[in-house]
């Protein structure tokens, strides 16, 4: 399905992710995991967080609404990008990798960062430049927006 994992589209945290293709014509990721230095435990870690998260998205979009209007905390993403959204078996999207994720009581609607997160090309302005306006949930719309940005997805929209 990957030609011999020929078409790498980028590296993550626990491996290489793969560009495949399924004899229906359907396009899928792979990740391929590597070597981790805490045995495999950053994994299950980050397999626990979606775990519990019960994500049940139909469509990204509506994963990225559930993240912090959803749950029972509100988890702020921070790297919404086309290597963080895989499908699972009956091709439902699911959002991974929660390194970045900042989580907060669903009370706030601004929350304080640090330090900017996320991948240039998909980062909010604000998590850039403070005098922009405050870091909230919109930060992941706007990451969400570049994203149907980039891959086209904005000229069969409405």
């Amino acid at each position: 399905m990957t030609k011999n994992f020929e078409d790498k589209l980028g590296q993550g945290g626990f491996g290489s992710v793969y560009k495949g293709k399924l004899r229906s014509g359907y396009l899928v990721v792979v990740k391929l995991l590597g070597k981790s230095a805490a045995n495999g435990k950053d994994f299950m870690n980050e397999i626990g967080t979606i775990g519990r998260i019960h994500h049940i998205a139909v469509e990204v979009a509506r994963g990225i609404k559930y993240l912090p209007h959803g749950c029972d905390i509100q988890i702020l993403h921070f790297d919404i990008k086309p290597h963080n959204i895989l499908f699972d078996d009956k091709f439902v999207p699911k959002i991974l990798d929660f390194r970045l994720a900042k989580l907060c009581s669903t009370n706030k609607e601004i929350v304080i960062v640090t330090a900017a997160r996320g991948t240039i090309g998909y980062v909010a302005p604000e998590l850039i430049n403070r005098s922009i306006g405050a870091v909230s949930y919109k930060a992941d719309v706007y990451s969400f927006g570049m994203l149907i940005e980039m891959v086209g997805l904005n000229k069969d929209l409405p």
